[in-house]
């Protein structure tokens, strides 16, 4: 019997579009979000197997708060399960966080991305810092012991000072994990076709390897490239794809590896709504196992064990050592290395 697989659903809606996001989404009205619930629903009617993960991704999945309940209710999900929602801050309202928690949602992951009303403003964000560190207080008043935030790094206007301010006052909150990502212009969004100015190479290393030593002095663990917890509070459903272990995913962009298979669901809503069940594209259906783990498990802190790295311990040569650490037989990057994660991989693997 297959162990117990993770759930993605991709709730593509949100109220404004930020300027960098790539990520695929859609106004929101209120019919089409009751249309695109009921498709979810009729897409998980197929799937009798229990979920160990749900996670809701977006988009801006709170704005699905009123159907998730009905779709938690329409699965099997594990006695124990981690069920994480994304949040936007402005959208967090007593009344919707305590929806979500009693919809059966237990895990809340906070689009903060920096507490400098300078930065959020670059960012395109609707939120100001206040209303980010309300939305965490209002979240642990819901009921809500496992709170997530999201941070940006190398951002417009972003500084080490500004970043450790960020930072400092994330730890001052019941926050259990944050995770924080490197701005990263795509060029189909409006910072591709004007983009700003941001912090150079170096600027931008030394930004992550700062955040890398404030989080750990914080009690923030790092686990992954861009992911830090409190002890016991990784994400599971995270850990998921790392691991390279089977996940589904449901919903316009939703991308699965399931039965051996990785596929992805089309970029268009009214065609998911539609369809009595989602159209998926095979993206792989023969993924190559050992280079999936070696690609996967070297964004992980715990690194990958010796039966993996030991066949490329003649490429390992060409990568300098403070990039990488051996320990216990498990090879892992340093904070350093993954800076550098992409290049050090594809030597590895060429």
């Amino acid at each position: 019997m297959n162990k117990p697989r993770g759930l993605y659903i991709h709730v593509p809606f949100c109220l404004t579009k930020c300027p960098y996001c790539d990520f695929y989404s859609v106004p929101f009205s209120h019919k089409t979000a009751r249309e695109y619930a009921n498709a979810v629903i009729r897409n998980l009617s197929r799937y009798d197997e229990p979920f160990r993960t749900v996670y809701f991704g977006g988009g801006t999945p709170i704005l699905l708060a009123p159907y998730i309940g009905d779709i938690l209710r329409s699965i099997r999900v594990e006695s124990g399960a981690e069920v994480t929602a994304e949040a936007n801050p402005c959208l967090c309202s007593p009344k919707t966080l305590e929806q979500l928690r009693s919809a059966g949602v237990n895990r809340l992951s906070i689009g903060v991305q920096s507490l400098n009303g300078g930065e959020l403003s670059a960012l395109g964000r609707r939120h100001s810092a206040l209303q980010a560190e309300q939305a965490v207080l209002t979240a642990k008043s819901a009921g809500f012991d496992d709170i997530s935030a999201d941070i940006m790094l190398a951002i417009p206007k972003q500084t080490e000072a500004s970043l450790s301010e960020t930072t400092a006052r994330l730890a001052e909150l019941p926050l259990t994990h944050i995770s924080a990502y490197l701005l990263k212009i795509e060029p189909r969004t409006p910072f591709g076709k004007t983009p700003p100015e941001t912090p150079d190479e170096d600027e931008t290393a030394a930004l992550y390897l700062s955040a890398v030593k404030q989080l750990g002095a914080l009690g923030f663990s790092q686990y992954e490239i861009s992911n830090f917890a409190k002890a016991g509070f990784e994400s599971r459903h995270n850990l998921i794809y790392w691991r390279r272990e089977e996940y589904l995913g449901i919903g316009p962009a939703a991308h699965s590896f399931y039965n051996g298979k990785r596929f992805a669901v089309p970029r268009d809503i009214r065609r998911f709504i539609e369809s009595p069940a989602q159209a998926e594209e095979i993206t792989d259906d023969c993924p190559d196992e050992t280079e999936e783990r070696v690609m996967l498990g070297l964004r992980l802190s715990e690194g990958i064990p010796e039966e993996l790295w030991k066949p490329l311990e003649s490429r390992l040569r060409f990568v300098p050592r403070e990039y990488y650490t051996i320990k216990n037989g498990r090879l892992a990057l340093t904070a350093q290395g993954f800076l550098l994660s992409n290049e050090i991989i594809a030597l590895l693997l060429s």
